[in-house]
């Protein structure tokens, strides 16, 4: 499998209405490629059954985020549904001196802050085949009562409004193929030339 090169370590930004799959894409991508680390994000929501704290999410209390918030410990962060969700700027910078690609599942606020401080970072916004089948996967988690979810579609609405500010669009109505195309996003800008180690060709009479 194609490996990360290159002294340039790459940040994948990937963004979807609730209940598009986009943390299951980045889960799995990040399973099938080497050297490329699933970022696992704080927040303050309750845990839903099948969630484990340090797997899905780090599920901390308010006032542990807010002390966070205070000490600039989040690349960024943001209030979604009610609840703050971040992304430990800790764990971003140690996983790029470890030599690690980086692929993270926030919200349409969280993208544009990480978009001002890694410019050079990619974005992918995943959409579902249907508003009617976004509404079944939200129905079909059984964790929300119908305030919940009329609230989480009227978000995917504004959500999707922002689609043109990605580079990428990756649509999941089939989940394979949706890993797929998202996959072949990261390896292509893996190969891109201002992230290829070419310190080999030093010397050489090329």
């Amino acid at each position: 499998m194609h490996k990360a090169r290159g002294p340039e370590r790459l940040l994948i930004v990937v963004s979807a209405p609730s209940g598009a799959g986009k943390t299951s894409l980045c889960e799995r991508v990040a399973s099938l490629l080497p050297d490329l680390v699933h970022s696992v994000s704080h927040t303050t929501r309750r845990p839903r059954p099948d969630e484990m704290h340090g797997r899905d999410y780090f599920f901390v209390d308010e006032a542990t985020f807010r002390r966070m918030i205070a000490e600039d410990a989040f690349a960024e962060w943001a209030e979604v549904h009610g609840n703050l969700y971040g992304s430990s700027k800790a764990a971003l910078d140690q996983c790029f001196q470890n030599g690690k690609d980086v692929i993270l599942d926030i919200d349409t606020q969280g993208a544009a802050v990480l978009r001002r401080k890694y410019p050079r970072g990619v974005c992918v916004f995943v959409v579902p085949p249907t508003w009617e089948q976004l509404e079944a996967r939200l129905r079909a988690r059984r964790t929300d009562d119908e305030t919940e979810i009329q609230r989480r579609l009227r978000k995917a609405r504004e959500e999707v409004k922002h689609f043109g500010e990605y580079e990428y669009v990756v649509l999941n109505d089939e989940f394979e193929r949706a890993v797929r195309d998202l996959t072949a996003v990261i390896l292509a800008e893996r190969c891109k030339s201002s992230r290829a180690d070419l310190s080999f060709l030093q010397g050489s009479p090329l």
